[in-house]
């Protein structure tokens, strides 16, 4: 317990040192002039994240906490909502559109696909009275990222839907300008692409969301109308855990600082790595190659590997952890969070202990293959 680890799962990630310091801040009264001014720091650093002139809240909660909360205020009972279904969050969504009563319209679709703009289209044009299009953007079960996102915003727009976006494993690694992509909710947590520490999650709202918003029958703790209004002096409905906020705060700073163009170009090379050295060692990488997600590096086993015998290896020799597969895959599979903190050092880092464990176990491969291909990558 006492060495620092290289937590590359997908999440939470690596925070940087300055975030964790920051929760050591003196506490502040949560109804005081010092919170007001850290929520309106918060305020302009996440409008710049969503890239929105929409309104954006903060919510003491995990990122599942955080869809059950959009769905708690946008679906009623007997709504029909579209989803698209290819993994185990979007099954979640799903679910939780059951629970409040919701019909879902369900896009089934193989495990590694991701939903087209042609198939969603195809949808609509067979059900009627669907009112809301729920979609993860970045499903973090199987590696896959929803390409045709921009197309289905489009496609949202044209037949008046609400446009759910579920971007947990994804916002702040890869492009998402709510506003220009046409979405009305998009959520997504701390603990990943923002380099944060778990235990919140993050909101844009548009104009038209609130419409559908003000006609929901709102759960108490979860109720966007009472954010709205107490966003009116800067606070919270309830007590939030300032200390997150005052992390929060320093890892968007730093992602602004960086800038969200560059922030983007890092992960996608950092995301080719990995993609480059596991097809080297002779890993087929999970998606459809043209869903391949730049925040979630999924990538299967061969015949003579156990899973869970690498990954504690990987663990407790070389100090790196990742993930095996969810869900149904979850001994099949090897998932590596390429979220945050993350560059050629944890890329090589991460690929040298996959490397040296699967060896260890005695697969048979080119040593230095997997190196060899990622350091190509980074150096071309």
């Amino acid at each position: 317990m006492g060495r620092k680890k290289l937590v590359m799962v997908p999440g939470p990630t690596n925070v940087p040192d300055s975030v964790m310091q920051a929760m050591i801040k003196p506490m502040i009264s949560h109804r005081g002039p010092e919170f007001r001014a850290l929520y309106e720091s918060l305020t302009e650093s996440m409008k710049y994240l969503f890239q929105t002139d929409g309104d954006v809240y903060v919510l003491t909660v995990s990122g599942t906490g955080g869809v059950e909360c959009v769905v708690g205020n946008t679906v009623n009972p007997g709504d029909k909502v579209l989803i698209p279904v290819f993994g185990l969050f979007s099954e979640r969504l799903r679910e939780a559109v059951v629970r409040r009563g919701g019909r879902p319209v369900e896009l089934a679709l193989r495990w590694g696909a991701a939903p087209t703009s042609d198939q969603i289209r195809e949808v609509l044009e067979k059900e009627k009275n669907v009112k809301a299009l729920a979609v993860v953007y970045n499903e973090t079960s199987t590696g896959v990222t929803v390409r045709d996102l921009p197309e289905i915003g489009e496609i949202a727009k044209e037949n008046d839907l609400l446009f759910i976006v579920d971007a947990v494993s994804i916002l702040g690694g890869d492009e998402l300008p709510v506003d220009k992509w046409g979405v009305d909710i998009c959520v997504t947590a701390s603990q990943k692409c923002i380099a944060c520490p778990p235990g919140l999650a993050l909101f844009s709202v548009s104009s038209k969301a609130w419409e559908t918003i003000e006609k929901t029958r709102r759960p108490f703790y979860f109720d966007m109308v009472k954010m709205r209004e107490f966003s009116e002096r800067k606070e919270t409905p309830f007590t939030p855990a300032v200390p997150l906020f005052f992390a929060l705060d320093e890892a968007l700073r730093i992602i602004r600082e960086e800038g969200l163009e560059e922030r983007f170009k890092r992960h996608k090379l950092c995301a080719q790595a990995f993609y480059d050295a596991v097809e080297a060692l002779g890993l087929p990488v999970f998606p459809d190659r043209e869903f391949r997600s730049n925040t979630v590096i999924a990538f299967k086993k061969s015949a003579n590997i156990n899973v869970g015998q690498v990954r504690r290896i990987m663990n407790e020799k070389y100090d790196v952890t990742v993930s095996g597969g969810a869900g149904k895959l979850r001994e099949n599979m090897f998932r590596i969070g390429c979220m945050g903190v993350i560059s050629e050092t944890e890329t090589l880092l991460t690929i040298n202990a996959l490397e040296n464990a699967l060896a260890e176990i005695g697969y048979r491969f080119e040593r230095g293959a997997g190196l060899e291909a990622a350091r190509r990558r980074f150096h071309s």
